[in-house]
């Protein structure tokens, strides 16, 4: 059996995940899920006056998807709302020293699980969506 190609980080990321629970009282929660592979996603946020103080995740999935979901709420805990909705699946690629090809839907899961919560936010909020839903496209990647 091969061995996928993964970065310390990622492996750091899968073995010692951060922010890992639920926040009871969270201001947002989204849920992802691809039904392909079995990845599901779910991010809590704590907001207060448009920071995000706290954010915690719960992953059901692959290595690659813990590791993503651990490493977008680094990036994000501290953030505006605004610098929270500028990471892209790529940026959390590239903070995790790259993802093999395979699994780069993985990062894709972690954008999305930050913009549904983000999305339940500010619809909790009675404001408008200030980002377009792209929703999930899955190209037939197999997880390993």
């Amino acid at each position: 059996m091969s061995q996928l190609p993964y970065s310390e980080k990622v492996m750091d990321h899968f073995s010692n995940p951060r922010n890992v629970g639920e926040i009871p009282d969270a201001s947002g929660v989204g849920t992802v899920g691809n039904p392909v592979c079995g990845d599901v996603m779910k991010m809590f946020l704590k907001i207060e006056n448009n920071i995000i103080v706290d954010v915690k995740f719960k992953t059901f999935g692959c290595g690659a998807a813990v590791a993503t979901s651990s490493m977008v709420t680094e990036m994000v805990k501290g953030k505006s709302i605004d610098e929270a909705l500028k990471i892209s699946n790529k940026a959390v690629a590239e903070a995790l020293g790259g993802l093999p090809p395979i699994k780069m839907h993985c990062s894709v899961l972690a954008e999305e699980a930050l913009r549904s919560a983000l999305k339940d936010y500010f619809t909790r909020q009675g404001k408008p969506i200030p980002f377009e839903d792209k929703g999930h496209e899955h190209h037939g990647e197999k997880c390993l």
